[in-house]
């Protein structure tokens, strides 16, 4: 008697069993090869295999009301990915590339944070850092849950995104990132947000050394750091940790695929 068989876990990682079998083989997705054009090289790879990662485009990194404007940071360069972002990731999710959301958002009572990384966003002790209110609103900085640590207003969402709470500047640290993408078998990350030579570096140099295949897009990425720290982040992502592209090269690759 053949009995049916059901999926369990999220394909490409997924078995098929019922009471006599295990189907381990884990049928793959259908390839979707695309050629796209970066600063150094042409990369041949695949959207199957591709995900973006959308990293702290949150109101207290890019909105007027948030953090980052109440320590006195001009927030203008934080907000310029907000356009192009809204421009590329319909065109990818379209074509199946799952859109990733990272976001700083603390545990209520911080206790997996260090003091050495509470001094960073509170240096004298005296000031609003991790979990305190904003003067503004109330919100609590870098909170989840809060106001603080959703998506910037301008970002269109849709419910299929996925969104990992993140708790130091790296993405994977401390986060089920990677077990997420394993699952996917996305293997080829593009990589998008603020800031630049921050938690966008640090997550994509982790990225790399867990064997990623990784690319920035320059204009879905911004910085408010120094213009001296863009153009490192750059010099190094091209030197050592992936390839750097913009999302119109992107989308001129997705056209020319569907040609």
């Amino acid at each position: 008697m053949n009995l049916p068989l059901r999926t369990l876990g999220v394909p490409p990682n997924a078995w098929t069993v019922n009471d006599a079998i295990a189907d381990i083989t884990r049928p793959q997705k259908t390839p979707q090869p695309v050629i796209l054009s970066t600063e150094t090289k042409t990369l041949h790879l695949d959207l199957a295999k591709a995900a973006i990662l959308v990293i702290d485009m949150q109101n207290d990194f890019c909105h007027p009301d948030g953090w980052l404007a109440h320590i006195g940071v001009d927030v203008t360069p934080a907000r310029q990915p907000i356009e192009p972002l809204n421009n590329l990731l319909p065109e990818l999710r379209e074509v199946g590339v799952p859109v990733i959301w990272i976001n700083w958002g603390n545990r209520p009572d911080l206790l997996n944070i260090s003091a050495s990384s509470r001094h960073v966003y509170n240096p004298t002790g005296e000031g609003v850092g991790l979990g305190d209110p904003l003067p503004s609103n109330g919100a609590r900085v870098l909170m989840a849950g809060s106001w603080a640590a959703a998506v910037v207003d301008g970002l269109e969402q849709i419910p299929e995104d996925i969104y990992v709470d993140k708790y130091r500047m790296s993405g994977f640290w401390d986060t089920p990132l990677d077990s997420i993408l394993r699952n996917l078998g996305r293997t080829t990350l593009f990589f998008a947000g603020v800031n630049a030579d921050q938690c966008v570096l640090t997550t994509l140099c982790d990225a790399n050394f867990l064997g990623y295949d990784c690319v920035l897009v320059k204009d879905c990425t911004a910085t408010t750091s120094p213009e001296y720290c863009w153009l490192a982040t750059l010099y190094n992502v091209k030197q050592c940790f992936g390839f750097v592209t913009n999302s119109q090269e992107i989308l001129t690759s997705l056209q020319k695929s569907e040609e």
